[in-house]
């Protein structure tokens, strides 16, 4: 028996049919697909996610009427294994070209360059004391032998879970190298000597990067976990904000947007030139920690679901105690990003170039109402500019380049290190989720090489 998921959507009045099953008959497999996200330019993004390994492959047949249509059917060759099945690829070559991994990463490259050997022991020595305080948020972890081990330092450790759940997910798709490293869990990059200084900066790795710090970037906590939910689709993920992009362009309110918290003045300053220019800019502040007396000057707006951001056409991207993490997702969406300078970024910042990708706006924000003018007045370049960046983050951030992001970094990390990582005193092993739903064999060619 071969349970079949079928989806009918509608395209206008069109319907489709779109089929996902095992290659072979023979073969038993249960698939969860989500409606269909439709991006709204001709395009369609279609999720599955699996409960069984298929050893043959998947078969995926995009159907109009009885008509195979837009080159289908596509032929996924396996084994195809379900997000907890502990079947990692021995050969982390063959990985990187199955995923089309990029061959460069501009950002990793910059990031270490200025550590071309990794002294172990002096991180060893020197992080716990200068950043592991009770006031701390680093995490030491130790990858031997694809197993993850993992000590706290210091009392700001909760997020641990969301390095913890990246880790363990490469862990099962393909061989890790030895590693140790030290995760900052905080907003801030925290390493800030330079490289001519003695002793020189230590290779902590952080989600958030800026001018003047050494640290090395991964994607951040919260692309991360979006990557790890896109499958169950049940928050505002990198994916699910594709398909709920608001009205056309056309239809948009002309006018900027922002809502947020109070974490930057320039944010309290976006609220009050909001009230002065009201025909140009929608702005307000959902919540009040770091400026509680300004309230009852500014108002605190209503929290509005995110993707409502998108009936607006324009959007104001201010940081917030470090880089906005709320960037990628309106990159993403369809509307022009008004973009903050800033001293802050994030991985993917890089292969972003203004007036390319987004509008540059001041720091001090003087220049954001003529900005939008520029924009009203000259709507198709405003078009061309939001959908070139929106192409570009669907391609930087979709799920598989995250994967080989942070493989990347693990690999140039390992390759620099210039003693063997060790299972440290105080270390736990981070187990595999005990998935029993789910059933998994794996079916690699070559075994995993024996435990040391």
């Amino acid at each position: 028996i071969v349970e079949l998921l079928i989806i009918i959507f509608l395209s206008g009045q069109t319907p489709f049919k779109v089929v996902i099953k095992s290659l072979s008959p023979k073969e038993i497999v249960r698939i969860h697909v989500p409606k269909p996200l439709d991006r709204n330019d001709g395009t369609f993004l279609m999720r599955y996610r699996m409960y069984e390994t298929v050893n043959e492959g998947l078969k995926i047949e995009v159907l109009y009427g009885d008509e195979h249509v837009a080159q289908s059917p596509y032929i996924l060759k396996g084994p195809v294994y379900h997000e907890y099945c502990e079947c990692p690829e021995e050969d982390p070559q063959a990985w990187q070209r199955t995923l089309s991994c990029p061959t460069k990463e501009p950002q990793i490259a910059k990031d270490f360059a200025s550590f071309p050997s990794i002294n172990l022991q002096q991180m060893l020595n020197e992080i716990p004391r200068r950043f592991g305080e009770e006031r701390g948020a680093i995490v030491h972890y130790t990858i031997l032998n694809n197993h993850i081990y993992r000590r706290s330092l210091g009392k700001y450790t909760d997020f641990k879970m969301f390095s913890d759940e990246i880790l363990l997910s490469l862990a099962r798709k393909v061989l890790l190298p030895d590693v140790e490293f030290y995760v900052n869990l905080g907003d801030w990059p925290l390493e800030h000597r330079k490289v001519n200084e003695t002793p020189g900066p230590l290779p902590i790795i952080s989600w958030c990067g800026s001018l003047d710090s050494r640290d090395v970037i991964l994607p951040t906590y919260d692309i991360t976990h979006s990557t790890l939910e896109a499958m169950r689709g049940v928050t505002n993920d990198l994916l699910s904000i594709q398909g709920h992009t608001g009205p056309s362009w056309i239809n948009k309110t002309e006018k900027a947007f922002f809502r947020g918290r109070d974490s930057r003045e320039e944010r309290l300053q976006l609220v009050q030139l909001s009230k002065e220019n009201p025909q140009l800019l929608d702005a307000g502040i959902t919540g009040y920690f770091f400026f509680q007396e300004k309230e009852k000057e500014l108002g605190k707006a209503k929290l509005i679901g995110f993707f409502d951001f998108f009936k607006y056409k324009y959007q104001v991207n201010v940081d917030g105690t470090v880089a906005a993490y709320r960037y990628p997702y309106l990159m993403l969406g369809d509307s022009l990003v008004l973009k903050q300078d800033s001293p802050y970024y994030e991985h993917f910042y890089m292969a972003l170039k203004p007036w390319k990708h987004y509008v540059p706006i001041k720091r001090n924000l003087s220049d954001l109402l003529e900005k939008i003018e520029w924009a009203k007045e000259h709507d198709e370049e405003a078009k061309k500019i939001a959908k070139e960046g929106q192409l570009t983050a669907r391609d930087l951030l979709q799920p598989h380049r995250l994967y080989c992001y942070y493989y990347r970094v693990l690999q140039k990390y390992a390759e620099r290190q210039t003693s063997k990582p060790e299972i440290r005193d105080g270390m736990e092993l981070v187990p595999q989720p005990d998935d029993s739903s789910s059933i998994c064999q794996c079916h690699r060619k070559t075994p995993l090489r024996e435990e040391l």
